[in-house]
């Protein structure tokens, strides 16, 4: 990859399934975008991005809680023949756009798959629905949020760049 392709942070597109939900939630969201040059459908991106060696840790590491997944099941939900992967079962689709919340209802993975003329635009954002509200009903996020964000935003970086690198 060349430094054009590593993930960018950016702004949360206004029309899509993660800035509704941020609106509509009073969710913290973040968007990360990578320039890919080929065409890439969601179905595809979608099922690079969770078979990965990377997010395979992740995935071994809540079936130690009783969540197992597979590859298989990544690529039903990736395809829209299957609603749930692990903790996620998807909230809301597209046919460029995948929302997915995890079971707590906290937290949600927004995937992007939007075509260009010089390849595809490859999108991966998060949010983070508030517990809480301050007096005024402004979201409040606890410590453990901000101890974790810094990481989180490598992390998002890096699951980004491993689905570009399979996708490759």
């Amino acid at each position: 990859m060349t430094p054009l392709d590593m993930p960018l942070d950016t702004p949360v597109p206004a029309d899509s399934l993660l800035a509704r939900l941020a609106a509509e939630r009073g969710a913290f969201a973040d968007a990360y975008m990578l320039k890919f040059p080929r065409t890439v459908t969601l179905a595809e991106f979608v099922e690079a991005f969770y078979t990965t060696r990377l997010f395979k840790v992740e995935r071994a590491l809540i079936a130690l809680f009783g969540r197992p997944s597979s590859d298989a099941m990544a690529r039903a939900v990736a395809q829209g023949e299957g609603e749930r992967l692990a903790v996620w079962t998807i909230e809301a689709r597209r046919p460029d756009e995948l929302l997915m919340h995890e079971d707590s209802g906290a937290t949600r993975s927004w995937f992007k798959a939007e075509a260009g003329a010089a390849g595809t635009t490859l999108w991966f954002g998060s949010a983070v629905v508030p517990r809480r509200r301050e007096p005024g009903g402004e979201p409040r996020f606890g410590r453990v949020f901000h101890a974790l964000l810094g990481f989180h935003r490598w992390y998002s970086r890096a699951l980004l760049k491993a689905a570009a690198r399979r996708l490759g």
